[in-house]
Parts: C-alpha cells; sequence; structure tokens
C-alpha cells in the first residue's frame, strides 16, 4: 500500500529541515502551518471571538464544558 498524496500543515518538528524528503515528494504539499489564515478563516475567527466576549460579559458564557 502506498499514500497516493499528502497535505502537510504540522510536523513533529518545526520548520522542516530543508534537506526532509517531504519537501521533495512530488505528491505531497507542504504549507507553512498556517493553511488556515485565510481571509474567510480570520474573520470567522474574530466573530466567533467577539461572540465568545459579548456572552461571557453578560454572564451566558458559551461552550462550557463540567461547568468551568
Amino acid at each position: 500500500d502506498r499514500i497516493a498524496a499528502a497535505a502537510v500543515d504540522v510536523a513533529a518538528h518545526e520548520p522542516i529541515p530543508s534537506d526532509s524528503p517531504l519537501l521533495a515528494a512530488k505528491n505531497c504539499i507542504v504549507t507553512p502551518h498556517i493553511a488556515w489564515a485565510t481571509l474567510s478563516a480570520r474573520r470567522r475567527l474574530m466573530a466567533i471571538t467577539a461572540e465568545n466576549i459579548g456572552a461571557f460579559l453578560a454572564g451566558t458564557p458559551l461552550n462550557v464544558v463540567n461547568g468551568l
């Protein structure tokens, strides 16, 4: 069995060493641990953050786990 392709955004050691076989693999895409950081993702992050802060200040925190 072989892996047909891969995309890597997180590695055990960062930055990935320049001699890593991943960087030379034709079927592997390597991003610098910021693949999530699209404009729409950042906007959503800010909206969720603002919603959570507002709820906390109103005394109704969101996503409470085990009462904490």
